[in-house]
């Protein structure tokens, strides 16, 4: 019989995780390999992709933080009675408006709902990147000094005597 010891035993044990660790590396590379090739993306983005969000009216009054407040400015002791002023938190973007041109609470939440709806539009609309239209300087350069070389070479030619 053999007899074995706990140090045989221990070295056993770190062969067997090392081993189970390179297999594990090698199963990552090939999968990491395999997301390359399907994930190559034909177009790189210069900007990361940003949440679009949605302008649903029934979404966002979950995700909307309401506020309202005495407005200011004319109208007189309505105005300034009443807490008339909407103020709307989307929270998923951070984005703030308020209405407080009319008297009636119910009209300015109207107002600041649309003027939330159109920010988030404007927010989710993608901007193209800029293609530029102009030359480079150095491309502008190397075209002059051709030019110029052209022209010199042009100018040095010699025209024939007409005198004989």
């Amino acid at each position: 019989m053999e007899n074995n010891t706990g140090d045989d035993i221990e070295d056993d044990l770190e062969e067997d995780q090392v081993i189970e660790e390179e297999e594990d590396l090698e199963e990552d590379s090939e999968e990491d390999s395999i997301d390359e090739e399907v994930e190559s993306p034909k177009r790189i983005e210069s900007r990361p992709k940003k949440e679009a969000y949605s302008t649903d009216r029934g979404r966002l009054m979950r995700e909307v933080r309401i506020q309202t407040f005495r407005s200011s400015g004319p109208g007189g002791q309505h105005r300034n009675v009443t807490d008339s002023g909407v103020r709307i938190v989307h929270e998923p973007s951070g984005i703030v408006v308020t209405a407080t041109e009319s008297r009636s609470q119910g009209r300015n939440k109207e107002k600041a709902f649309e003027r939330l709806i159109e920010r988030l539009k404007e927010s989710n609309r993608i901007e193209k990147t800029r293609i530029p239209t102009h030359k480079s300087r150095g491309t502008r350069e190397r075209e002059l000094d051709e030019k110029r070389r052209i022209h010199t070479k042009k100018r040095l030619r010699d025209r024939p005597d007409l005198e004989d």
